[in-house]
């Protein structure tokens, strides 16, 4: 029995070249049993004509398919549907009633989901001018290099690393790099057993929270405290571990050393880049608190997010490189500075945390999967991973620049910019301005902001102020900041 030529046809808007269309047409037949084991494909020469397309398009998904079994061929009789071809299970799933049974919301409290966070469009690539920070540029990530790095990570000689489960360990060439040329960016010597690998920054800090602030045997509460206004994954993080929390204001110049309350056993800080307000940390005062830390006897947990991007003053000293007492639990990440997608951290701590960290690790994830570490081990080692952040250090700094001389010409208020650089700029609307309702007003005109609110701890009685807002400018075409700062500047008038 033969397949009818009209059992293809191409759908328009589906992703993937023609080749890869028609591999998935056929094998879609067959695990369905529409195709079945015995019945002839048409020719290709039929199934060419039929589609409007190259013939040798179609001679090249049968041979594909012919090397994964699902076809073979006979002489000159053309290509039938394999009798070893994979098939589908047939399994009839019993319909069953929905919403029914167990109140799960009881069950789970909703502790998670109802947590307060930033909203962000996922569609923030079809609005023309998108001020939302964290986001990639296409026009400077390095995806031809990328590529090769991938797919040299596929070859035969590093199948272990694409295949093996490294149980606890990782990439012994990731670490060696992160060790030999990352970390001395930041002054900090260590060791492979001082550095873990992680799912992000944010897998990071809640492996550390997990660690220092979950209940003790007594049954006693942690203290952590906190900069306010800050990254709200933060709170989220520290909301799970039942612990106490104090919620630390920031000043012009960061997290004031002197304010952290007594009997703190946890300081959380951005001391490079705060966030959201941009503001560095001076020398003195990262000294200062140091000083606390071994004077009131806590660990500091560091995000040392955004280094990479002082562009305007060369990057400050990291904490973890001013500690000589082991009491500070270094954060960094590659999602930011390679693409946030790539989820990619790491903990540098003394080895005893970082053995409970791995411990911990194991029990939820494992590790980061072995052919993305190694992926990025290679871009890292081969120069294209600073010959990228050169050109994002450029790009950011024209941009910042076009972006101050706008905000200025507008007459709009900063209320952090940081003088190192980063990535976007903490703005102040005037008294009375809501910016949530901002927000929504701007998305009409293709603008998107974020509102402030959702930095600040409203849960722990802190003020919050309602006029602060967020602009980033890390994915936005720098011919369009004048025009999206000049709608809101006429949206607040």
């Amino acid at each position: 029995m033969s397949i009818p030529v009209e059992s293809f046809y191409l759908k328009p808007a589906i992703p993937g070249t023609l080749q890869q269309q028609i591999r998935q047409m056929i094998t879609d037949g067959v695990l369905s049993g529409r195709f079945r084991a015995g019945e002839r494909l048409p020719s290709s020469r039929a199934l060419a004509l039929h589609l409007s397309i190259s013939r040798i398009t179609v001679t090249l998904a049968y041979a594909d398919l012919m090397s994964s079994d699902y076809l073979t061929s006979k002489g000159r009789s053309g290509y039938f549907v394999s009798f070893s071809a994979p098939v589908h299970l047939d399994v009839t799933t019993p319909k069953r009633q929905r919403n029914k049974g167990l109140n799960y919301d009881h069950l789970t409290q909703r502790r998670y989901s109802q947590a307060p966070a930033i909203a962000r469009p996922t569609d923030w690539q079809a609005y023309p001018y998108s001020f939302i920070y964290g986001q990639p540029d296409a026009s400077l990530f390095d995806h031809q290099n990328w590529r090769h790095c991938a797919i040299r990570a596929l070859g035969k000689r590093d199948f272990d690393s694409l295949t093996s489960d490294y149980y606890q360990r990782d990439d012994p060439l990731l670490i060696e790099y992160i060790l030999r040329n990352i970390l001395p960016r930041r002054g900090i010597d260590a060791r492979a057993d001082e550095v873990l690998l992680t799912m992000g920054a944010q897998n990071a800090l809640w492996l550390s929270a997990q660690l220092l602030l979950s209940r003790q045997n007594d049954g006693a509460r942690r203290h952590a405290a906190v900069e306010n206004p800050c990254y709200p994954g933060f709170r989220r993080i520290l909301d799970q571990m039942d612990c106490t929390i104090s919620a630390v204001d920031v000043d012009s110049f960061g997290l004031p050393p002197q304010d952290i309350p007594t009997q703190v056993d946890v300081v959380i800080t951005t001391a490079s880049h705060h966030c959201p307000t941009n503001a560095t940390m001076p020398l003195s005062r990262r000294e200062a608190l140091l000083k606390s830390a071994n004077d009131q006897d806590f660990v500091i947990i560091e995000d040392d997010y955004e280094f990479e991007m002082s562009f305007f003053k060369p990057a400050s000293p990291s904490l973890k490189s001013l500690d000589g007492d082991g009491r500070v639990i270094y954060v960094g990440s590659f999602s930011k500075s390679i693409f946030p997608g790539l989820r990619m951290g790491y903990i540098v701590a003394p080895e005893s945390f970082i053995r409970e960290a791995r411990a911990l690790r194991a029990t939820v994830l494992g590790h980061p999967p072995g052919h993305v570490q190694r992926t990025a081990a290679y871009f890292l080692s081969l120069g294209h991973y600073d010959a990228m952040i050169n050109r994002m250090k450029s790009a950011f700094k024209r941009r910042r620049q076009v972006m101050d001389d706008a905000i200025a010409a507008e007459g709009l208020s900063v209320a952090g910019q940081g003088g190192f650089g980063g990535s976007s700029i903490w703005m102040q609307a005037p008294e009375g301005v809501d910016t949530e309702v901002l927000a929504t007003r701007l998305r009409q005109d293709g603008v998107l902001i974020e509102p402030g609110q959702g930095f600040f701890d409203a849960a722990r009685g802190s003020f919050v102020p309602q006029n602060c807002y967020r602009l980033a400018y890390s994915s936005i075409a720098i011919g369009k900041i004048a025009p999206g700062i000049a709608l809101i500047a006429a949206a607040l008038r």
